[in-house]
C-alpha cells in the first residue's frame, strides 16, 4: 500500500482523542483529525515529526479540521498512525496472497455482523467456507516486543470473545494484529494495561482462533508512506 501526497508537521498538543495540533513546516498552527483513540504517549511527544495529509474536501463536508494525521516518526523511522488504512491494508494483503496462513481466502464482505458484534470480514474460499476475520493495529513496541493494545479496550474483548464463540461452533475465526514498528521481533498482550483482552486473547489461542501478528514495514520517500508484508511475528503469552 501506497499513500501518497504527504506532508511533514510538528506535534504541539493534543485537545482531545480525535484532534491533534501540529505546526507546519511554514509555521503555520493547524488541526488534524486523528483516527487513532490509543493513548500514544511514547509517539505523540511535543516537536515530533508527523506525517499529514491534506483533505481538500474538508469545506463541503462540514468538517472542522483540513487535515488527517497519516504517520508519526519514531526512533529515526516512520510508523502508520492511521487506523481506518487498517482495513484496507489487510484486503490488499488477502487478495494479492501475501499473508500464506490466508492464501486460500479472499474477502467476501467486509464489515460482517456475526452474534453481537460487527467483525471486520468475512472471508471465503474456493470451497465456500467461511472465515471470519477481525483487524487490529499495534504501535507499541518496547525492546522489540510489540504489545497490544495500549489502553483498555472492551470493545476489543467483546471481538475477540465472539471468535472464540464463532470457533467453537466449529467456524474458523482469525484475528490479524498488524504490527506498524520496523523494529518488532515478537508480540505479547499487554498484560499490564489490559488483562481482561490479554486473557481473552490467550483464550482464543488455546481455542484455535487463529492469531496472526502481521508484520508491516514502513518506508517514506518522496512524500509517500509505502507500506509492505514483512512475515508474522512469533506469539508469546508470558508477561514480559
Amino acid at each position: 500500500m501506497i499513500i501518497e501526497d504527504l506532508c511533514i508537521g510538528y506535534f504541539i498538543s493534543r485537545p482531545n482523542r480525535f484532534t491533534v495540533k501540529f505546526k507546519s513546516k511554514t509555521n503555520n498552527i493547524e488541526l488534524a483529525h486523528l483516527h487513532d483513540p490509543g493513548r500514544l504517549k511514547e509517539l505523540l511527544i511535543e516537536n515530533t515529526p508527523l506525517l499529514v495529509k491534506f483533505v481538500p474536501t474538508y469545506k463541503k463536508t462540514g468538517r472542522k479540521t483540513k487535515y488527517d494525521i497519516i504517520g508519526v516518526k519514531y526512533n529515526e523511522e516512520w510508523l502508520l498512525l492511521n487506523s481506518s488504512f487498517h482495513n484496507r491494508l489487510v484486503q490488499e494483503l488477502i487478495e494479492n496472497k501475501k499473508i500464506k496462513e490466508l492464501e486460500d481466502f479472499h474477502v467476501h464482505k467486509p464489515e460482517y455482523t456475526y452474534g453481537n458484534s460487527r467483525l471486520d470480514f468475512l472471508l471465503k474460499n474456493c470451497s465456500n467456507k467461511d472465515m471470519f476475520l477481525e483487524v487490529k493495529g499495534c504501535t507499541l513496541v518496547i525492546n522489540k516486543i510489540a504489545k497490544f493494545p495500549d489502553a483498555p479496550t472492551t470493545r476489543g474483548k467483546k471481538h475477540v470473545d465472539e471468535l472464540i464463540k464463532i470457533r467453537k461452533e466449529n467456524l474458523l475465526s482469525t484475528i490479524i494484529i498488524l504490527i506498524l514498528q520496523n523494529s518488532a521481533e515478537t508480540f505479547t498482550p499487554n498484560y499490564e494495561t489490559d488483562p481482561e483482552f490479554s486473557l481473552s486473547l490467550e483464550q482464543a489461542y488455546h481455542n484455535d482462533v487463529k492469531i496472526l501478528p502481521v508484520h508491516i514495514l514502513t518506508k517514506f520517500e518522496n512524500n509517500c508512506l509505502k507500506l509492505s508484508y514483512d512475515k508474522i511475528l512469533p506469539i508469546t503469552f508470558i508477561e514480559k
